[in-house]
């Protein structure tokens, strides 16, 4: 789906972070795009971020910035313990809502966000790069060449910039639980959600993490049971790895360079079994070379569907958010990881559609 016409839609942005940035500079690739509101917790932030990024409009409240006729969507780029509560008050006022993954710090959270969204007639949609590369698609076609599937392997291990200043004593948000934080949610998500995209629910999880001085995780490893086929995922916060990420079948492989943004993928078909040396495998490279910044894709994804009126991805549905943070959920259960927001859940709920401001 791509909606060609001559409308843009005007978005905001809460959070004034490098991923917002990040955000901005591939979104404004797609000509529809147009930043015309920021809202950080300084209004001298705001007002420089704004300066900045050519944007007429800055605020210091989520409420006033999700009242303004001016806006369209709003892009939420906050720490994730703020997610649910601010996607919220923004879908209250009318707002489409592009988060951030993972979508909440939980799944009842974003049960939540789902039914504030349908009640409210807008779009909500998790700002998942993964699924939006136009790779992911090919590799989605190409799985049907694989024959019966048997694994899925996933990596992204990925050392913190703020991992140092940890050791040091200074906790930055990416380790402290009360942003619902740590290596599952930052960076694991990646991981999980094409898996779930791609094969659904499993039927078991088995998880083990190494547990850092803030009872966040540094790292950890989950093996995910399907009735036909096994998942195993791997990520960190403390230490790199650069083993690439690949779906096996009973005809073949797919391995991907990274499942975080899949820059290539190189089809494996299945010789002759045989025991023992084994004949050289042709491999073919059947990725496309990206020719937009990764943030476009995601950006493109959500205005077809605001311009379409439609309020719901295909590929980053609700139902695939949430059913990847109820698998996140159980493997937090299983590491010992316990945010503030697991028992704030139901306050959430309950302020939905009540232009509360959030704490």
């Amino acid at each position: 789906m791509n909606t060609e016409t001559g409308r843009t839609v005007r978005f905001g942005v809460i959070g004034t972070g490098k991923i917002t940035e990040w955000f901005l500079h591939g979104a404004a690739q797609d000509k529809r795009f147009e930043a015309v509101a920021v809202c950080s917790r300084s209004i001298g932030r705001a007002r420089e971020f704004a300066s900045k990024h050519g944007m007429q409009l800055a605020f210091d409240s989520p409420s006033e910035m999700a009242s303004s006729p001016d806006i369209d969507a709003i892009y939420v780029a906050t720490p994730n313990s703020e997610h649910a509560r601010i996607s919220m008050l923004c879908m209250s006022h009318g707002k489409h809502v592009l988060c951030e993954k993972p979508l909440a710090s939980n799944a009842a959270e974003a049960r939540a966000m789902a039914e504030c969204a349908r009640r409210n007639g807008v779009l909500l949609m998790e700002a998942m790069i993964a699924t939006m590369n136009p790779n992911f698609d090919i590799v989605r076609d190409r799985i049907k060449d694989l024959g019966t599937i048997r694994r899925y392997f996933a990596s992204y291990c990925q050392y913190s910039s703020r991992y140092d200043n940890l050791k040091r004593g200074i906790v930055a948000n990416a380790f402290n639980p009360a942003y619902s934080t740590g290596a599952l949610m930052d960076i694991g998500v990646y991981t999980i959600y094409p898996m779930v995209a791609l094969f659904g629910r499993p039927t078991r999880v088995q998880a083990s993490a190494t547990l850092l001085p803030t009872d966040v995780d540094g790292q950890g490893s989950v093996t995910f049971t399907y009735p036909d086929m096994e998942a195993s995922v791997i990520y960190s916060k403390i230490a790199n790895s650069y083993l690439p990420s690949e779906i096996e079948g009973e005809s073949g492989s797919l391995v991907m360079d990274g499942i975080h943004t899949i820059r290539s993928i190189t089809y494996i078909p299945r010789p002759e079994a045989k025991s023992g040396r084994g004949e050289i495998i042709e491999r073919t490279e059947i990725g496309h070379p990206l020719t937009m910044d990764e943030y476009y894709y995601e950006t493109r994804e959500f205005i077809d569907l605001i311009l379409s009126g439609k309020t719901e991805s295909c590929t980053n549905s609700l139902a695939t958010s949430i059913t990847t943070l109820e698998l996140m959920d159980e493997i937090r259960r299983q590491t010992g990881v316990i945010f503030p927001a697991d028992t704030m859940s139901a306050r959430s709920v309950k302020n939905c559609g009540s232009g509360m401001e959030p704490d």
